[in-house]
């Protein structure tokens, strides 16, 4: 396998220029999350182009190009909607005309995440011109809908697809480093009543939003004694919004209600989490209720798939088979030994192995501060290593590791 990784790096180098070309395509092609279908379609294109031996797309829209048919499956995953673009004014240039040199590429979903994509592709092509085919079938994903609703799509693609692979390459942005795992997340709403009066006898009413006043204080306070994990670091929670409603500017609010952004380090989840607000003295002053958001916007294919938004924590240790299998790969091919990280933000990796066990790993072109930011950019160098790892990954686990994978791998989160 050793001289493998030298071709597959030339290779990967050679097929920059189609990476590139590929990766503008479809930056240019808007593709919000629900609105994916265009660049769904070029994607499709060019997993055909390159030699997959199977490609579809699901009911709910995600796109799946498979390569091989060994027993042992291993799956790729690059969600393919965008953020929007925010104030065009912040943009040096047009976010979907985007930028080239010969070392960046610039556009929204650079980094954040179409570059997965584009290294995945070919990866596939490099596998099939190496001979580097096992006794695996690796499942390239491009997910849907991951910016409005992170999981959902694998929540669907294991539930209803039935596809549960060994486990899955998460390719997000990780700077060139190895992700082992993440905090989980969840948007809580926190809502109190009030009675509504004239504006100018306020004493006749019930104020909601004074109400609610006592209850933002407490959440700040709760926020600064949250849990530190050694590795995913603190649990956090951010008022995120408030509304109200009242019958005008002229008269007393009756209701009025926040969202809460609750990310989760590990020993954290849902309950423990409702329960800490429900528990506050101010929510029980104000007779609060505390309920969590829940997700029920169709997909392009007009596809709903309702659920909680409640996204899980999930982490593997360092020593995990899957982990070992990319440190080998990143070591043979860049003769030295990676940073071993996690993400700040939150990936497809809390539906894969937050609610189903199912191993998660992260490597990916791009840089996470670059995620929905201006100028969105991301290397083609880094498009160029990751096309190299996605190619070595599937054999060096066949290989080496598939035979010492635990027999039911858990959330490693308590």
């Amino acid at each position: 396998m050793s001289e493998n990784f030298g071709k597959a790096l030339e290779l990967a180098q050679k097929y920059q220029p189609e990476m590139s070309r590929f990766l503008r395509d479809m930056i240019a092609i808007p593709s919000e999350s629900c609105q994916e279908e265009k660049v769904v379609l070029r994607i499709k294109e060019e997993m055909e182009e390159v030699g997959f031996d199977k490609v579809t797309i699901d009911p709910m829209g995600n796109i799946l190009g498979y390569i091989g048919s060994g027993k042992h499956l291993i799956a790729m995953d690059a969600h393919i909607d965008t953020v929007g673009v925010g104030n065009p004014g912040n943009w040096q240039y047009d976010p979907y005309k985007g930028y080239e040199d010969d070392e960046i590429i610039i556009g929204r979903g650079a980094s954040d995440q179409e570059g997965g994509m584009a290294s995945m592709v070919y990866s596939g092509k490099i596998i099939k011109e190496l001979g580097l085919e096992d006794d695996y079938t690796l499942v390239v994903v491009g997910s849907v809908q991951e910016e409005d609703c992170d999981g959902l799509c694998w929540q669907y693609i294991i539930n209803e697809g039935k596809l549960r692979p060994e486990f899955v390459v998460i390719t997000e942005p990780t700077d060139g480093r190895i992700h082992r795992g993440q905090r989980g997340r969840m948007e809580i709403k926190v809502a109190a009543r009030g009675v509504s009066c004239h504006g100018s006898a306020p004493e006749r009413g019930d104020n909601a939003i004074y109400k609610m006043g006592p209850v933002l204080a407490e959440l700040r306070a709760l926020h600064e004694n949250l849990r530190v994990h050694d590795f995913l670091g603190k649990g956090s929670l951010a008022v995120s919004e408030i509304f109200h409603t009242s019958p005008s500017r002229c008269a007393v609010a009756d209701s009025c209600w926040i969202s809460i952004d609750r990310r989760l380090t590990a020993g954290e989840d849902a309950d423990y989490a409702m329960q800490q607000i429900k528990y506050l003295p101010s929510v029980k002053a104000a007779g609060a209720e505390v309920s969590m958001y829940t997700y029920e916007r169709p997909s392009y294919t007009n596809l709903v798939y309702p659920t909680e938004s409640y996204f899980p924590t999930w982490l593997i240790e360092e020593d995990h088979p899957v982990c070992s299998t990319l440190v080998d790969a990143y070591k043979g091919l860049f003769k030295q030994d990676p940073v071993i990280d996690k993400w700040t933000f939150s990936t497809n990796g809390v539906s894969i192995m937050g609610r189903y066990g199912i191993p998660c790993i992260g490597f990916g072109p791009g840089h996470e501060d670059q995620a929905h930011a201006p100028n969105e950019r991301t290397w083609k160098k880094e498009l160029v290593y990751a096309a190299a790892m996605y190619a070595m990954i599937p054999g060096i686990y066949v290989k080496k590791y598939a035979g010492k994978m635990p027999g039911a791998t858990q959330n490693l989160v308590k």
